[in-house]
């Protein structure tokens, strides 16, 4: 019965499960042929028919069965009725066997912020480098990201063409993170993970400081840290704003809860309250060790540039 869980653990079930339902709809408007691309500022923010059918499936499967939460979504759409096979009714059970930590069993609907990218890596989609490809909606309690889920609509799609596409990987803060195999980077490695499609001076400047072995670009910042959690990168570094509240707030929670750390470039803890502003304005810095490291080797006139 729904009312012997504590709504966070119903709400992260849910999410689940909406997840599925958005990595469902990328892979069906890819088939289908037509994406649909508008540019939104510019020729690298793009949005596809795949990154607005998601948030509608996934704003308002969230909105019916949750009316009190505050849900901000990535993308600016007029309000619409929402066909019903854009709904998803599901939770995951696995989830709700789980027990809530105790310091958030008592939250109620309208304390928590859900911060939705239905289709992060939207360029990547566009240019078919699909394991780029992530859905994020994480979960804010008093301006701090406690729990997320992130679904790869084409983990697997290179296995060839009879593999299973997709996984969703989720978290809560004090309880864990689930659906990966968490891996380290070889000790003394240094391999930065940075942007793909973003690169500026600042940026340049930042991952050379860092001295490191291997800079890896890539799309989508769920993926980025995707990369630190399964050991194919040791530092996310992206010292320009541009990152947003809906990138980083479902990401930060998987890393923070296997003991990695997400901060801006300053070393400042990320809000993700409802008034608080979009943009990371001072970057993103993340680690899953040897966070220290990398902070320590932040240069101070990317620093002085990065106004958080």
């Amino acid at each position: 019965m729904a009312s012997s869980h504590t709504v966070l653990m119903r709400l992260v079930a849910s999410a689940y499960s909406i997840a599925q339902k958005a990595g469902t709809i990328v892979r069906r408007v890819i088939a289908e042929g037509d994406l649909g691309i508008v540019e939104k500022t510019c020729a690298t923010d793009l949005q596809t028919k795949a990154d607005r059918l998601a948030q509608m499936s996934i704003c308002s499967s969230l909105a019916r069965k949750f009316p009190k939460l505050t849900i901000i979504g990535e993308e600016d759409l007029p309000f619409e009725e929402v066909d019903q096979e854009l709904i998803e009714d599901g939770q995951w059970e696995e989830i709700l066997q789980q027990p809530c930590p105790s310091q958030y069993s008592a939250i109620k609907e309208e304390d928590l912020v859900v911060w939705v990218d239905p289709l992060d890596g939207t360029k990547e989609y566009t240019e078919g480098l699909l394991d780029n490809v992530t859905v994020l909606i994480g979960i804010a309690y008093e301006g701090k990201a406690i729990a997320g889920v992130i679904n790869q609509p084409y983990y697997n799609y290179q296995a060839g063409p009879d593999a299973v596409l997709g996984r969703t990987i989720w978290g809560v803060l004090g309880l864990g993170a689930f659906g990966f195999q968490l891996k380290e980077v070889p000790a003394g490695k240094h391999i930065i993970t940075t942007t793909r499609s973003h690169n500026n001076k600042l940026v340049t400047d930042c991952v050379t400081a860092m001295n490191p072995d291997d800079v890896l670009r890539v799309g989508g910042a769920g993926n980025k840290i995707i990369q630190l959690i399964e050991g194919k990168a040791s530092a996310y570094v992206f010292a320009s704003p541009g990152c947003k509240k809906w990138d980083t707030c479902a990401p930060e929670v998987i890393l923070h809860a296997v003991g990695g750390k997400l901060t801006d470039i300053h070393g400042n803890a990320l809000q993700y309250n409802k008034e608080v502003k979009h943009m990371n304005s001072a970057g993103v810095l993340a680690t899953l060790r040897n966070y220290d490291y990398y902070a320590s080797r932040v240069p101070e006139s990317v620093k002085n540039a990065l106004v958080p």
